[in-house]
C-alpha cells in the first residue's frame, strides 16, 4: 500500500509494550476528527445517501485477510487444506444461536488465494476450532506460505498484467508485500515449464522423470502457447525492487527470502532520481563506437509515501492527527516519483501509481501534474481498467475537487489562492501550488484527463480500507519538463536561460556537480531515447546530502512495530550475522560500518570462536557516508571448486553455468555460492562503480562446509537453489520417496541412524541412504496414487552423514508439514540424545581411530544456511562410538539455531500488517 508519510502518526510501536498495550491504547483512540470529516464531507467523495455507511465503515475495525503465496502448483495445496478442514470445523461452530462466518475467500483475487475473516476477536477467542486455525496461520506465515497483507494492497500488483519476460520495478518496495505479488507473477508459470523441458530432456535420454502432480499439468496447458521458452523454461524476465532506507531495504529483503527468486535485485535509491542502469553495449559493425543502451521497464509500480488516511480501520490514531498539511507536504515528491516512473518505462509499457489515501491531492492531481510535466495525453494516458478484477466494488476517479490549507480553509481554485496571496499575503498559503487543483484546460479532447479511469475504494463498498489506483500507459517517448519551469513561460535563448540559471544556484563554488545540475534542470541531457537523467541522478544522490525528508521520513514507522512483532524471532539482518572478516577470509555479505540509522546487535554466529579480525581501513567507510557493499563477482564456469561440484552432483552439461557469483572482492568461492539469472548478471557487471547501490542479487546455490571423510563435495544445496537445481542433478545423488509414513518418520525424528540395522526402519528409502555415498542429496517425494501416496510432488534437501540422515529442514517447517500433511501436531523427537545415555559415564579412549586414512572429528555446527548441517573439522582424534555422539548432539544444537533463525522475515511485517492480526 502506499506508505504513508508526513507526521509520523500516533505514538512509536516499538520497544516490550506488546501487542495487547498496543489495542489498548488504540481502543482509547476517539474516532472522530473535525477537519477530516468536514474535508471528504465537502469532497463529495461518495454520494450522500452513502455517507453515514461510508464513515461507519471507517469507524469498524479492519477484517483480518491473507495471501496464500508462491507459485500455484505450491499456493494451492496450502489453500486446500484450508478448505477441506478448518473451514468445516469453524462453520460447526454456533454463537447466540447463529452460525460463525468462516473465513471467506475475497472474491476478486485470482484463483482464491486471498482469504479474509470478519470473526470478532471475542468470538475467536471463545471457541477451540478458531485455536487450531490459528495455528495453521501462524505456522504458515513462519515458512512464507502465508503472507498477512490488507486487501486493498494486493490491487495494485493485480492491475500491472506482468508477462513473461517483463522487467518490472518497484519504486518504494519495503517491506515488500507486492514486491513479493510481483515476484511471482515475474515467475508465473516457471515451474510448469520447467518440467516440461526436463521431461522432454530425459524422455530423449531414456531416463526416468518423475510424474508431476495435478496443479503443474494443469499449469502446462496454460504455458503452451504464452510461456516464457527461451531459457529452458526458466524466468528470463527481472524484478527490481527498491527502497531509499537502508536498512527497510534488508526488511524487504527477509520479507521475500522464501520465493528464492535469482531474478530479483534490490536497490537502495531515492525513488525520486533513480539512476539509469546501463546494459552491456551492441555491437557495431563498422568498427564504430558501440552505442550505449539503458534499461527502460515494461511495468513499474509506484506506490508512493503518502498521508495513509484510507488506513484509518486499522491506524486508529490517524483520527487525532489527521491534519491537510500531511497531502499538502507531500504532493512534490509524488508528482517526481511519478515523472521519474513514466521516464523509464518503455514505449507501451504501463506504471500503476497507488496510495492508501482518499486525498485528491495526492492522486487525481498527481497524476494529472505528471501527465502535464510529461508532455500530456499524446505521450502518457490513464488506462481505463473497467474489465480488471470484475467483481472487485470500486468508484471512478474525481474529476473536480477543492484543497484544503493548513489552517483548514477550503479553496476552490488557484486562482483563488493567488488573488488571496496578492491582497494578504502568503501565510499559511506557501504549500499550496497549481498542480494541486483541477486542470482548467479540460475542454478539448486532447487534454481532456479521463479520471473516470481511475479507481476509487472506499471502506464501505466491500469491508476493506481506503485506496486509490491509476494505470498510465507511456505512448511515446518524453522529454520531462523541469519542475520549476511554468507552463506559461517562454523558453529563453539558451545561452541566456543556462546563465541565469547557474548564477540563480547558491553553490560553494567548488562543487562542480551543483552547476551541471542547475544545466540540467534547464535541459537534460539528451538521448536519442528520451531518457532525461542518465546517470546524473545518481552522481547527484551520492553527494553528501541526507536524504530528503520528502522521503526518508515520509515512509511509514514499520521499524518499531516489527522489533515488537520480532521478540522471539528476528530475521536476520546481514549486519546482524556478518561482521567485518579478512579479506579472502570467507565470503562477507558485511556492510561496513553498518549506517547510523540501523541500529542493530551484531553478531555471528558461525564465527562466534573466530578472534575478531581489524576492519581493514579501506573497507572502513564508504564516500558520502554510504555503508559499504562487497561487489558481485561471477566466477569462471570452469573454476576449480565448480567443476567439483559439476562432478560430485552430475550435473547435466545443459544447466547454465556461467551465472554463479560470490560477493568477495578477490572473487572466490570461500564461503557461498549465488546464482543469478542472465540479466541479473549483465547489470550487475556493467553498472559495478558506477554509483549505483545495489543491496541484494541471487540466491544462495551452494555453501561450503568441512565433511568427515575424503572424496565427499565440501558445497552443499542450499534449500534457497534447490527447485531450480534439483531437476538437474543427477541420479547419483537423488533418494525417492513415495510413502507418507516414512515422510513422516523423517519429519518427526531427527537424525535416524542409518548405519547397523538402523537404515531397516526407514521404509522405502532405507536401502538407497544406506548405500549413498555421504554428502548432499535431493529427496525427491513422488506423485503416488493410494492412501499412503501423495497428490503432489515435492523436493527436500537430505544429508547422509557418516552413521545418521539429516532431512535439512527447520523445525519451523517439520511442524508446518506435519500440520498440513498429517494434521499432527505432536512434538519432534531426536531420539539420537537417547542412545547414548547408557555409554555418559563410559571413559571414551583418545586414541585415534581412522578410516580409510581420515581422521573421524569433532561434528561441528555450521549455522551460515538455512538449515545448518553438522560438520567435522579435522585433527581431534574421536572413537567411532564418539563421532556418533557428537554428531547427534550437534545435529540437536543445529535444529535449535535453524529454530531460532530462519532466512525468512518472521516478525518482518509488510506495511498492511501492523494491525491486520489474528486476535
Amino acid at each position: 500500500m502506499g506508505k504513508r508519510g508526513g507526521k509520523r502518526f500516533g505514538p512509536k510501536r516499538g520497544g516490550g509494550g506488546g501487542r495487547r498495550s498496543q489495542r489498548a491504547e488504540y481502543q482509547e483512540v476517539q474516532k472522530h476528527n473535525d477537519l477530516y470529516e468536514k474535508y471528504y464531507n465537502e469532497l463529495g467523495v461518495v454520494k450522500l445517501q452513502e455517507r453515514d455507511e461510508f464513515w461507519a465503515a471507517l469507524r469498524r475495525d479492519l477484517p483480518n485477510s491473507f495471501r496464500f503465496t508462491g507459485s500455484k502448483g505450491h499456493a494451492l495445496p496450502v489453500q486446500q487444506r484450508l478448505r477441506d478442514h478448518y473451514v468445516p470445523e469453524i462453520t460447526s461452530i454456533q454463537h447466540n444461536g447463529e452460525p460463525v462466518e468462516p473465513p471467506t475467500a475475497i472474491p476478486w483475487y485470482p484463483d482464491q488465494l486471498a482469504w479474509q475473516m470478519t470473526t470478532p476477536k471475542s468470538v475467536v477467542r471463545r471457541f477451540p476450532p478458531f485455536a487450531s486455525f490459528q495455528k495453521f496461520l501462524v505456522s504458515e506465515t513462519s515458512v512464507g506460505n502465508i503472507s498477512r497483507q490488507e486487501a486493498v494492497s494486493m490491487i495494485p500488483p493485480l492491475l500491472m498484467d506482468v508477462k513473461p519476460g517483463m522487467i518490472v520495478l518497484d519504486l518504494c518496495a519495503a517491506p515488500g508485500s507486492k514486491a513479493a505479488q510481483l515476484i511471482e507473477m515475474v515467475h508465473g508459470g516457471e515451474e510448469a515449464r520447467m518440467r516440461k523441458v526436463l521431461r522432454h530432456v530425459k524422455t530423449d535420454e531414456g531416463r526416468e522423470v518423475s510424474p508431476d502432480g495435478d496443479e503443474i499439468k494443469g499449469e502446462m496447458r496454460e504455458e503452451e502457447q504464452t510461456g516464457d521458452w527461451s531459457d529452458d523454461g526458466r524466468s528470463t524476465g527481472l524484478l527490481i525492487a527498491n527502497d531509499v532506507d537502508y536498512k527497510r531495504a534488508h526488511m524487504l529483503i527477509h520479507q521475500m527470502k522464501r520465493l528464492n527468486s535469482p531474478n530479483l535485485i534490490v536497490t537502495n535509491h531515492d525513488a525520486t532520481l533513480y539512476p539509469s542502469i546501463k546494459l552491456p553495449s551492441e555491437a557495431v559493425d563498422d568498427g564504430g563506437t558501440p552505442k550505449s543502451k539503458y534499461l527502460k521497464f515494461d511495468r513499474i509500480l509506484a506506490d508512493v509515501p503518502c498521508s495513509g488516511d484510507g488506513t484509518c480501520r486499522k491506524n486508529p490514531s490517524i483520527w487525532k492527527d489527521w491534519n491537510p498539511g500531511n497531502a499538502l507536504g507531500l504532493f512534490n515528491t509524488q508528482v517526481r516519483i511519478l515523472v521519474r516512473a513514466i521516464q523509464m518505462l518503455k514505449v507501451g509499457g504501463r506504471v500503476v501509481y497507488s496510495t492508501c489515501s482518499m486525498n485528491p491531492i495526492e492522486n487525481e492531481a498527481v497524476v494529472a501534474s505528471a501527465i502535464d510535466r510529461c508532455g500530456g495525453l499524446a505521450k502518457v494516458g490513464i488506462i481505463d481498467c473497467t474489465e480488471a478484477l470484475p467483481d472487485l466494488k470500486r468508484q471512478h476517479g474525481l474529476s473536480s475537487w477543492k484543497v484544503m490549507d493548513k489552517q483548514g480553509k477550503i479553496w476552490h481554485s488557484w486562482q483563488a489562492v493567488e488573488e488571496a496571496k496578492a491582497k494578504e499575503g502568503s501565510e499559511g498559503l506557501g504549500k499550496l501550488v497549481e498542480g494541486m487543483f483541477p486542470p482548467t484546460n479540460t475542454s478539448e479532447p486532447d487534454t481532456h484527463l479521463h479520471f473516470e479511469r481511475c479507481m476509487r475504494v472506499y471502506a464501505h463498498l466491500q469491508d476493506t480500507g481506503g485506496f486509490f489506483i491509476a494505470v498510465l500507459e507511456k505512448k511515446k517517448e518524453i522529454k520531462a519538463r523541469p519542475e520549476a519551469e511554468s507552463k506559461k513561460t517562454q523558453p529563453k535563448p539558451s545561452v541566456i536561460a543556462a546563465v541565469e540559471e547557474i548564477e540563480s544556484k547558491p553553490t560553494n563554488g567548488t562543487n562542480i556537480i551543483e552547476r551541471i545540475d542547475a544545466l540540467d534542470d534547464l535541459a537534460p541531457p539528451n538521448d536519442k531515447t528520451g531518457e532525461t537523467e542518465g546517470p546524473s541522478a545518481a552522481a547527484r544522490q551520492n553527494q553528501e546530502n541526507a536524504p530528503t525528508e520528502s522521503i526518508s521520513s515520509l515512509k511509514r514507522d514499520l521499524d518499531d512495530v516489527a522489533d515488537a512483532r520480532m521478540s522471539t524471532k528476528r530475521p536476520r539482518f546481514r549486519e546482524e550475522i556478518d561482521e567485518a572478516a579478512p579479506r579472502g577470509a570467507e565470503d562477507r555479505q558485511v556492510h561496513w560500518p553498518p549506517p547510523p540509522a540501523a541500529q542493530l546487535e551484531i553478531t555471528r554466529p558461525e564465527a562466534a570462536s573466530l578472534p575478531e579480525p581489524a576492519i581493514p581501513p579501506t573497507l572502513s567507510k564508504k564516500k558520502n557516508n554510504q555503508p559499504y557493499e562487497e561487489p558481485f563477482k561471477y566466477l569462471d564456469p570452469n573454476h576449480e571448486e565448480l567443476r567439483t561440484i559439476y562432478d560430485f552432483y552430475h550435473l547435466h552439461p545443459r544447466f547454465p553455468r556461467e551465472r554463479f557469483m560470490v560477493r568477495n572482492a578477490a572473487g572466490n568461492p570461500v564461503k557461498t555460492i549465488y546464482y543469478t539469472s542472465t540479466l541479473a548478471r549483465n547489470i550487475l557487471t556493467e553498472n559495478e562503480g558506477k554509483g549505483i547501490k545495489f543491496v541484494h542479487c541471487g540466491i544462495k546455490m551452494f555453501v561450503k562446509q568441512d565433511v568427515q571423510r575424503a572424496g565427499v563435495c565440501k558445497w552443499r544445496i542450499q534449500t534457497d537453489g534447490l527447485p531450480i537445481l534439483e531437476s538437474w542433478v543427477g541420479e547419483e545423488r537423488v533418494v525417492r520417496l513415495t510413502s507418507r509414513k516414512t515422510l513422516k518418520s523423517l519429519l518427526v525424528e531427527m537424525f535416524p541412524k542409518v548405519d547397523g540395522f538402523g537404515w531397516q526402519e526407514l521404509g522405502e528409502i532405507g536401502q538407497r541412504v544406506r548405500d549413498i555415498d555421504m554428502g548432499c542429496c535431493v529427496l525427491r517425494v513422488e506423485k503416488t496414487d493410494g492412501a499412503d501416496g501423495f497428490s503432489e510432488r515435492m523436493v527436500l534437501p537430505l544429508w547422509r552423514s557418516l552413521f545418521s540422515l539429516n532431512l535439512m529442514l527447520p523445525k519451523e517447517d517439520r511442524r508446518a508439514m506435519l500440520l498440513r500433511i498429517y494434521n499432527d501436531d505432536a512434538p519432534l523427537m531426536d531420539h539420537s540424545k537417547d542412545r547414548f545415555a547408557a555409554r555418559a559415564d563410559r571413559d571414551v579412549s583418545t586414541d585415534s581411530e581412522t578410516e580409510g586414512g581420515v581422521t573421524l572429528g569433532d561434528d561441528k555446527m555450521d549455522v551460515g544456511g538455512d538449515a545448518a548441517q553438522p560438520v567435522a573439522s579435522a585433527g581431534t582424534s574421536k572413537t567411532e562410538e564418539e563421532a556418533v555422539k557428537a554428531e547427534a548432539e550437534a545435529g540437536s544444537l543445529v535444529e535449535d539455531a535453524a529454530s531460532k533463525q530462519v532466512d525468512v522475515a518472521t516478525g518482518v511485517e509488510d506495511e498492511e500488517d501492523i494491525l491486520n492480526t489474528m486476535g
